[in-house]
């Protein structure tokens, strides 16, 4: 697809000013290491980053165990708990995937796809970084993200992440993945609704709208927000949602024994990183994703997908 077709159905898409806003801010902030987002230093971004880390962990003998353990990745499961949660989804289930970066570690996408075999699940949510780089070309993203999706059933929604351009929206959607940007859609069974809102990258962009995405929800009915950084956790409690499901931080990737990760690249308490939390009377889980970044390797923080169940009682 030409980029001017792609900008055209963006338009369409997202709304003229709004597509070419967020195009725009794309191009002026492409490949910057520094001052850019919540962070003012970006690993990802520098380019000698990889070789800087490979480097090290060959001299500290670690670098063929990191890209083993890349590939081992590890199915959990997580109960989101709340009384507002209506009866006829009692046991609705959530199949969770973040930080794919399909085309950085192919062991780990055909390992993750063995582990989609046999597994129940009512719904399956992106929480963004499809592509490995945060710059140039996504054709291959792209391409590894489609072989996933032949393997995932049911509805699939997604959420882009601070590695993703706005260019992919269209491929993403015409594979079937319904992308949320600053969106919400109900979710229907037996009577009785239940609320996936989306926000579009609020780590790297800082193009996130809490506030559009929630405009239609009511304030007495439950409702989820997928994030691709748990980051903006304050003002997802502070809007009502119920849970906030959110990737990003990889749990640190390289981590000390006792998963302990040396740098999380987010502005936010240690405790958020990885796994469950809650933050007032909202439910939140952190995905340490199934990909890596920068380079392919993991030590001490096994990649995940998550499955996770909603249940109708007290949170704890």
């Amino acid at each position: 697809m030409q980029k001017c077709d792609v900008v055209s159905r963006l338009e369409r898409r997202l709304g003229r000013v709004h597509a070419r806003q967020r195009i725009g801010i794309e191009e002026d902030h492409e490949a910057q290491a520094f001052g850019q987002g919540l962070n003012f230093f970006h690993i990802e971004n520098w380019y000698l980053a990889p070789s800087v880390i490979r480097n090290a962990l060959r001299l500290a003998g670690l670098y063929q165990r990191g890209c083993r353990n890349a590939s081992r990745v590890e199915l959990r499961r997580n109960a989101i708990a709340s009384p507002r949660l209506p009866q006829p989804f009692e046991g609705f289930t959530i199949l969770h995937l973040s930080d794919l970066h399909v085309d950085m570690s192919r062991p780990a996408m055909e390992h993750l796809v063995e582990l989609l075999h046999g597994l129940e699940y009512d719904i399956c949510v992106l929480t963004g970084d499809y592509r490995g780089k945060t710059y140039g070309p996504f054709k291959p993203s792209l391409e590894g993200v489609a072989r996933l999706r032949a393997h995932l059933k049911g509805p699939v929604y997604g959420v882009l992440g601070n590695h993703d351009t706005i260019l992919m929206l269209p491929d993403l959607e015409d594979m079937g993945i319904r992308m949320l940007l600053n969106e919400a859609e109900p979710i229907v069974r037996d009577g009785r609704r239940i609320h996936l809102a989306g926000i579009d990258d609020a780590h790297f962009f800082r193009v996130d709208n809490i506030e559009k995405a929630a405009a239609d929800i009511p304030p007495d009915e439950f409702a989820i927000l997928l994030s691709h950084t748990p980051e903006i956790y304050r003002q997802a409690a502070h809007a009502g949602f119920d849970a906030l499901l959110a990737g990003h931080t990889h749990g640190g990737q390289i981590c000390l024994p006792g998963s302990i990760p040396i740098t999380l690249d987010s502005a936010l308490p240690r405790a958020f990183g990885a796994g469950r939390w809650r933050y007032k009377e909202m439910a939140g889980y952190t995905s340490v994703g199934a990909g890596s970044s920068v380079v392919a390797v993991r030590l001490n923080c096994p990649p995940e997908i998550t499955l996770h169940r909603l249940e109708r009682r007290k949170g704890q």
